[in-house]
């Protein structure tokens, strides 16, 4: 019985913990109503939280926000990622080229996680977080790793529940997802056209390792006529398609049997 309130207790903390970081502040009155609990509950979890610095005062008094002592955590977690080690350098170079939004994104589950992001000079969408998710169906990175697994995977992931539909483009059916795949399968590349976030598009290539297999979604982001427009979508594509290439060698890929694949 006291494992079980133990537990209860974690999971208490990680849904207070999963909330500030999605509202950025909140009080205690807030969470309570969000969570359903009594709010002297939620003050003494948040108390508790606070002496750990996993949550400190906000910036308007009685407000509470996700404290420094995550920061550390946080770091540790993203900096066991190789891919995010290789893919660093040529994310700052692809930033400075281009001034968009460049994410690495890898796999969780039925999602896509952002574990680096650098922000574009002249948008910056908040879709994506460093740190958030979104699912394998909307976004260029998100269904570059969807793409890249076997047709089975698609078939699991279609029949595992409704899609989230963010805009009306957001392809939510087999009907319009599958021909999304199968072309990012067959051209390498993952096209975003506003069904994540109106006038916002992306572009996405796979990350691939010694063995072929993906292991990570490079992608750019921006308004649509900076990503799709027809003066700039062909030079973007072709210094996304080098930077993933990149990223891919120094992970191994192209080592195998003396084969130069090309996924651009």
């Amino acid at each position: 019985m006291a494992h079980d309130g133990g537990l209860a207790l974690v999971r208490k903390s990680v849904e207070v913990l999963d909330l500030l970081a999605a509202r950025g502040e909140a009080t205690a009155a807030q969470l309570a109503e969000e969570l359903g609990e009594p709010r002297s509950s939620v003050y003494r979890l948040l108390s508790s939280l606070q002496g750990l610095d996993m949550v400190e005062g906000g910036s308007r008094r009685g407000t509470f926000r996700l404290g420094f002592h995550l920061l550390s955590l946080g770091t540790a977690v993203v900096e066991r990622f190789d891919e995010r080690r290789f893919a660093q350098p040529v994310m700052e170079r692809l930033h400075d080229e281009t001034g968009e939004t460049v994410y690495l994104c890898v796999r969780r589950g039925r999602e896509a996680v952002c574990i680096e992001r650098l922000d574009g000079r002249r948008v910056q969408s908040l879709a994506l977080k460093l740190g958030g998710a979104l699912p394998l169906h909307a976004g260029a990175a998100s269904r570059v790793l969807l793409a890249f697994q076997d047709r089975s995977t698609w078939s699991d992931y279609l029949e595992q529940g409704p899609l989230e539909q963010f805009t009306p483009s957001t392809p939510i059916t087999a009907d319009a997802l599958v021909p999304v795949l199968e072309e990012t399968l067959d051209t390498g590349i993952s096209v975003s056209d506003q069904d994540v976030t109106i006038g916002v598009a992306a572009l996405g290539v796979p990350i691939l390792d010694y063995r072929g297999q993906v292991r990570a979604a490079l992608s750019i982001s921006g308004v649509r006529e900076a990503i799709l427009g027809a003066d700039t979508a062909a030079g973007l594509r072709e210094r996304l398609v080098e930077a993933g290439q990149e990223v891919s060698r120094a992970l191994g890929w192209q080592a195998v049997a003396g084969a130069v694949a090309d996924f651009g």
